[in-house]
């Protein structure tokens, strides 16, 4: 029947024949908080758990334990806008917020710093450049290692590039990040 969420929450994933057990997985809920009975996940093959993910059959059983986690726009209802810095599969809990930004149709403005080293492994570069179309979203795409002809921002998320891209007044902006521990750290 589904769950109901906040945008860019995460919940405990087991697989199983029982939901007690000793190992859970958190992942980020990829899907809008407007329509819970449709619950999806963005799972990256990085791990023992995650590389099991493939060879579950149709109709296994699995477990979700949650929403948990803060780190969602609705616990910011007075912003008048929304900064996302995201690397790599980070990507996953602003998917789920822009999916609802959009299902809401909420108008605030929302700048996505978006870092990858190559562009192949931009995820939902797609879904990204038809979402920008359909809500306020600024899409800025930062490649470590640019291919020939990239005309986008390249290396790092840095200060110069934020303010690069960012209104001269960031008051009343709210700021998220969701990536790699490095890239989080540089870009703070």
């Amino acid at each position: 029947k589904g769950i109901n969420f906040h945008p860019g929450q995460f919940a405990w994933i087991s697989v199983g024949a029982n939901p007690y057990m000793d190992r859970e997985h958190p992942f980020s809920i990829a899907s809008s908080a407007e329509k819970p009975d449709q619950i999806s996940f963005t799972i990256k093959n990085l791990g023992d758990f995650s590389s099991t993910i493939p060879s579950l059959k149709t109709g296994e059983k699995v477990y979700l334990d949650g929403p948990y986690g803060s780190f969602s726009i609705d616990r910011h209802q007075h912003a008048k806008g929304f900064v996302f810095l995201a690397g790599g599969i980070g990507i996953t809990p602003f998917r789920s917020t822009l999916r609802t930004i959009r299902d809401r149709k909420d108008t605030r403005p929302v700048w996505l710093f978006y870092a990858n080293n190559e562009w192949k492994d931009v995820t939902f570069r797609e879904e990204l450049e038809s979402i920008q179309s359909e809500i306020n979203l600024h899409l800025i795409h930062v490649i470590r290692f640019p291919e020939d002809g990239y005309q986008g921002e390249t290396g790092f998320i840095t200060k110069q590039v934020l303010l690069s891209h960012l209104p001269a007044d960031t008051t009343g902006l709210e700021f998220f990040i969701c990536g790699p521990i490095p890239m989080m750290k540089a870009a703070e």
